[in-house]
C-alpha cells in the first residue's frame, strides 16, 4: 500500500506551527492561572442535579435552639407523650381515646382558649402539606440532624412544599381537633429522629446537635 509522505519543505513549517501553538497555550494557562477567582451570578452549571435536590439543603447549625412551636402564653398542654418509661397515670394520661379506641400519643397536644400562631422550631425544608380527614390540615417539615417536625389540626396554613422557612416562622394557625376531647383551638405536635417518635418536651430549649 502506497504511504502518503508531506513534502520536505511541509514538514519543518508544520514543526514551527506545533511549536507556536504550545508556547501560546503555556502563555495563555499561566496569564489565567494568576487571576483570582471571582464570583460570577451569571455563570450556569451543566447539570444543575449535580448540586441541586428537589428538597433545598438546609444548612446544619448545631448551635441553634429547638424552639416550642408557638409563642402565646396562653397555650397549655392537653395531652403528653406517651413514654414507656413514665408511671402508670402518667401512661393513662397520654392515651387518646378516638372512635372507641384508645392511641398512645406519639406527640404533644397543645389547647387555648383562643386561636394562636403555630412557629416552626428549627430552620428547615417543608416536604409535605396536607389534609387530612381526623387531623385536619398537616406540615411536615424537615430539618438538619435528620429530624422532623409535623404540626397537625392547623385552621390555616402559611407555608407550601420545598419551601424554606426558618426558626420562628409562622406555618399556620391552630385548629380544631377532636382528640379525646372537642378543642377548639389546638396543635398536635411530633417530632421525629431518626424515623422515630421522641418526646419534645425533652428537646425544647436545647441545641440541636443535643439531640
Amino acid at each position: 500500500m502506497k504511504k502518503f509522505r508531506f513534502k520536505k519543505l511541509v514538514k519543518p513549517a508544520v514543526y514551527t506551527g506545533a511549536l507556536a501553538t504550545l508556547f501560546l497555550s503555556f502563555a495563555l494557562i499561566e496569564s489565567t492561572s494568576e487571576e483570582p477567582l471571582k464570583d460570577n451570578n451569571d455563570f450556569q452549571y451543566v447539570n444543575n442535579s449535580i448540586f441541586t435536590s428537589n428538597i433545598p439543603v438546609v444548612k446544619e447549625q448545631s448551635d441553634v435552639v429547638i424552639i416550642k412551636p408557638y409563642s402565646s402564653d396562653k397555650v397549655e398542654i392537653s395531652k403528653k407523650f406517651y413514654d414507656n418509661t413514665a408511671t402508670d397515670e402518667e401512661k393513662e394520661n397520654a392515651l387518646i381515646y378516638y372512635n372507641d379506641t384508645y392511641m398512645q400519643n406519639s406527640g404533644i397536644l397543645y389547647k387555648s382558649d383562643e386561636q394562636f400562631e403555630v412557629l416552626s422550631i428549627l430552620d428547615g425544608t417543608v416536604i409535605d402539606v396536607k389534609k387530612d380527614e381526623i387531623l385536619g390540615n398537616v406540615v411536615e417539615v424537615k430539618h438538619s440532624n435528620n429530624l422532623i417536625s409535623t404540626y397537625q389540626g392547623l385552621s390555616e396554613v402559611s407555608v407550601k412544599k420545598d419551601q424554606t422557612i426558618n426558626s420562628g416562622q409562622q406555618i399556620g394557625k391552630s385548629g380544631k381537633l377532636e382528640l379525646g376531647e372537642p378543642l377548639e383551638n389546638a396543635l398536635l405536635f411530633e417530632l421525629i429522629k431518626d424515623g422515630k417518635y421522641i418526646n419534645p418536651l425533652n428537646y425544647f430549649d436545647k441545641k440541636l446537635s443535643e439531640i
